[in-house]
């Protein structure tokens, strides 16, 4: 024990580092096991949408939104979405589809809506680029900037 505790006087940069990657790998394993909302490939998403009356909900902010887009989808940025929960609340029994552009922020959206109530919230995996590039989806184009 003696030389445990040398160690960690010696070496207290690499201490704290092991202690930093302990407590991250076990912060990810508890929100993983412990998550409310489930994660959807691309085409298990199409499916949902053309079985139910799901609402698709962009957190991509509105430049890329208006270049691209999933069809009846809503343009809500990430940083936005708490303050626009209440337009949302009829939705809240409905399945909820959340995209971004590769997977990053849909995750943290879909955190804001399962705390917020909402019942089946599913995050598209791989984002738009899943959908238009691997998969190669229809889309719908806006604005000036069509691609």
């Amino acid at each position: 024990m003696d030389r445990y505790l040398e160690f960690i006087l010696n070496h207290y940069i690499l201490s704290l580092a092991l202690a930093v990657v302990t407590y991250l790998l076990i912060q990810e394993l508890f929100d993983t096991a412990f998550k409310k909302f489930a994660a959807v490939s691309p085409l298990l998403a199409v499916a949902k949408m053309n079985d139910t009356d799901t609402l698709v909900i962009d957190v991509r902010e509105p430049e890329d939104f208006l270049k691209s887009h999933i069809e009846n989808s809503i343009n809500t940025p990430l940083g936005n979405l708490s303050t626009h929960l209440s337009k949302l609340e009829t939705h809240k029994n409905k399945p909820v589809l959340v995209a971004c552009q590769n997977g990053t922020r849909s995750a943290s959206a879909a955190k804001i809506l399962t705390k917020a109530g909402f019942e089946q919230v599913f995050v598209i995996t791989g984002g738009m680029q899943a959908w238009e590039k691997d998969y190669k989806l229809p889309i719908k184009s806006t604005g000036k900037n069509k691609s």
